[in-house]
């Protein structure tokens, strides 16, 4: 049995604790991930990347076409670097990919797969044959894989990119940091740019309300925080007030819910006793964020 499998079968709490265990040993993430233990995300799998590349940007198309030319930023790609040589093919000049530490495999045959793969769909892929490098593969499409987190946004200049977008990301950024991270992307999008967010507010532990059990001291611990199953537990109509307060005109395109609560009331921290049944049994949201 793996370690993806073995973790299907673990209780919330079970995970929370190894967890935080093996994220203290001194071992390599590449280690990790070739056990299946920890995951950011299935974007380095060539259709899946496309797949959601693609829905962002058609959901956007609907709203506000993008030209020929455009500038895109993803926030959060996780194992690969995919959405680059994806956005190029669908016309793009430039794509930054922005996250907190360098996640993305070094495997070559990975890219290589993904422009077979596009090829497939008669999309103009750049050659990366003779790529030695990610970063070989970056330039080929016009690509900045940037691993620095906030400091990675502050990079990028005012009012440079078209089309923003990220793929159950939001949730992880950190309470203390989300509001800057939007103003960010606000100061980062143009005046007539978009963005398109996918937001999953399900405890990554068994895809419930697990993590509304604990206090803010406790869970915004490093000892929490810093493990692998963060989320900042920023509420629906909460975070569309962030949205709005870091300068974007907000449009939400999709909401699910739970048809019930998933986890009894009675054992939500007092944090969130206050919370409406309505509030707390949205489980996810699709959001499409203009400058106000």
């Amino acid at each position: 049995m793996n370690f993806k499998t073995l973790k299907t079968k673990l209780p919330w709490w079970t995970k929370i604790a190894s967890k935080i265990v093996v994220s203290r040993l001194p071992l390599e993430h590449e280690f990790w991930k070739s056990l299946n233990f920890f995951e950011h995300g299935f974007m380095e799998k060539p259709d899946y990347a496309y797949d959601i590349f693609q829905g962002h940007f058609e959901l956007v198309s609907q709203e506000k076409p993008l030209q020929p030319g455009f500038v895109s930023l993803e926030l959060g790609p996780g194992e690969s670097i995919h959405s680059a040589l994806v956005s190029h093919s669908f016309g793009g000049s430039k794509a930054y990919i922005v996250d907190v530490a360098r996640f993305a495999t070094e495997d070559l045959q990975s890219y290589k797969e993904m422009a077979d793969f596009l090829r497939s769909k008669n999309l103009a892929v750049p050659d990366i044959d003779h790529a030695q490098s990610i970063e070989d593969v970056m330039d080929s499409c016009g690509g900045c894989y940037l691993t620095s987190g906030m400091a990675s946004l502050k990079s990028i200049a005012d009012n440079s990119v078209d089309f923003i977008w990220s793929q159950a990301v939001l949730e992880h950024v950190k309470r203390h940091e989300f509001l800057e991270t939007m103003k960010e992307l606000r100061r980062i999008v143009r005046d007539d740019g978009i963005c398109s967010h996918r937001v999953d507010l399900r405890d990554h532990l068994e895809l419930s309300l697990n993590n509304l059990r604990f206090s803010e001291k406790v869970w915004e611990s490093d000892l929490m925080a810093n493990s692998g199953f963060y989320t900042n537990r920023i509420q629906y109509s909460q975070m569309l007030s962030m949205f709005e307060e870091a300068g974007f005109k907000v449009k939400v395109t999709q909401v699910d819910k739970w048809d019930s609560l998933p986890l009894e009331r009675s054992k939500l921290n007092q944090q969130f006793q206050g919370c409406s049944d309505e509030e707390l049994r949205v489980s996810g949201f699709n959001v499409l964020l203009t400058p106000a």
